[in-house]
C-alpha cells in the first residue's frame, strides 16, 4: 500500500500520541519536503519537531518529480507536494484533513482519509480501544472539525461497540 501524509494528519497523531497508528494500519508511509518543511515551523509542538527529527523507519520524505506549482494557489505548499507526490506514485490513499485539498485530490482521483478516518479505521480494526478519548484530546489542540462531524464519529463508534457487544457477535 502507497500512503502519502501531509502535516495534519501527521501533526495530530504525534500529538494525541496515536502515530503509532500508521504503521499498523498503512505500513510506509511517505511525505514530501513541504510537509517536513511545515512539521518544523516554531509554531509547530514540540513533540512533532522531535518526532521529525528522529524520522521512524516506516516514515521517509519523498520529493515529488513534477512541479507543484499547477495547483490552486489556496493549497500550502506541504498540500501541493503532497497532492503532487500521490498522483505521482499512485498512492493508495492521501491522508489530509484540509478541506481545499481534499477537493483537488478528489479533483484528481485520490482516495484520501483524514484524522479523524484514520482514527475511526483503527478503532474499527481494533487496534484503538477508545475512539470518544482520542477525539476529546483532538479537541484540546488545534484541530478544525465540526462538531457534526465529531458527532458522526463518536455515533459510528458507539454502534461499532453495540454491534460488537450484542448477544450472537
Amino acid at each position: 500500500m502507497i500512503v502519502i501524509a501531509d502535516s495534519g494528519p501527521l501533526r495530530y497523531l504525534i500529538v494525541i500520541e496515536h502515530i503509532h497508528l500508521l504503521p499498523m494500519l498503512y505500513g510506509r508511509i511517505l511525505f514530501p519536503p513541504g510537509v517536513a518543511s511545515e512539521l518544523t515551523q516554531a509554531a509547530t509542538p514540540e513533540p512533532v519537531r522531535i518526532w521529525l527529527n528522529h524520522l521512524p523507519e516506516w516514515a521517509a520524505i519523498q520529493s515529488p518529480q513534477s512541479s507543484a506549482s499547477a495547483f490552486p494557489s489556496a493549497l500550502g505548499l506541504g498540500e501541493r507536494e503532497a497532492i503532487a507526490l500521490a498522483e505521482e506514485v499512485g498512492a493508495d490513499v492521501l491522508l489530509v484533513d484540509d478541506e481545499a485539498a481534499r477537493i483537488e485530490a478528489g479533483r484528481r482521483l485520490i482516495p484520501v482519509q483524514g484524522t479523524l478516518g484514520v482514527l475511526d479505521l483503527a478503532a474499527e480494526h481494533g487496534l484503538l480501544s477508545d475512539l470518544p478519548d482520542a477525539i476529546e484530546r483532538l479537541k484540546k489542540t488545534n484541530f478544525r472539525g465540526s462538531g457534526n462531524l465529531l458527532d458522526f464519529f463518536l455515533e459510528r463508534d458507539a454502534a461499532r461497540k453495540r454491534r460488537l457487544a450484542a448477544p450472537g457477535s
